[in-house]
């Protein structure tokens, strides 16, 4: 396991030009951030397990968690295992028995269970190297050797200008994906 990475789910955005959205994961023991393409209701199935709201009926995860628990599995982790043409690769990883098993899954049907289970979720480092994003730190001027002159006040970058530089590093990475591709296009869905 030291190929891999836990993160954890920094956030999920909206696509305004869009109906898809993105989770964002972020490194535990770093400021490093994977983006994830994923459909509106797989982004609702994460964001109710998050939020912990109470469903009526179970939802497609729900069902599957309850599937494996009755079976005698525990889900040990999900892994985002791999990156391929633009669509990223999971895997449930559960134990049953003794035995450990790897279950083909959607990354953002995984995560949907790694919630509902309180389950680590990992990512190989190689995806990492390849998707993740690391934010510039943000840039403040330095004040001249002499200092402000008395009575001048210095002024610090506004929060307008901040988020615009956070933004930048997201709108690089939806330009460098086409705007279009995600996990969730996986013709194995």
């Amino acid at each position: 396991m030291t190929e891999m990475v836990e993160v954890y789910i920094d956030s999920i955005r909206v696509s305004l030009m869009s109906p898809q959205r993105v989770v964002v994961l972020r490194q535990r023991d770093a400021e490093r951030y994977l983006p994830i393409w994923v459909g509106p209701y797989e982004a609702e199935a994460i964001t109710v397990a998050l939020q912990e709201v109470e469903i009526i009926r179970p939802l497609t995860q729900d069902l599957l968690k309850n599937v494996i628990t009755i079976f005698g599995g525990n889900i040990l982790r999900v892994e985002v295992v791999s990156l391929r043409e633009d669509i990223f690769y999971g895997n449930l990883v559960v134990e049953r028995e003794g035995k450990i098993l790897d279950i083909d899954a959607r990354p953002s049907d995984a995560i949907a269970l790694a919630v509902r289970a309180h389950a680590p979720i990992l990512v190989h480092r190689s995806v990492m190297d390849e998707a993740g994003i690391v934010p510039e730190k943000d840039i403040q001027q330095e004040p001249s050797a002499a200092g402000p002159a008395s009575g001048e006040a210095v002024q610090a970058p506004g929060p307008e200008t901040l988020d615009e530089d956070r933004l930048d590093v997201f709108e690089d990475f939806l330009k460098k994906l086409g705007g279009d591709k995600g996990e969730d296009e996986n013709p194995k869905s």
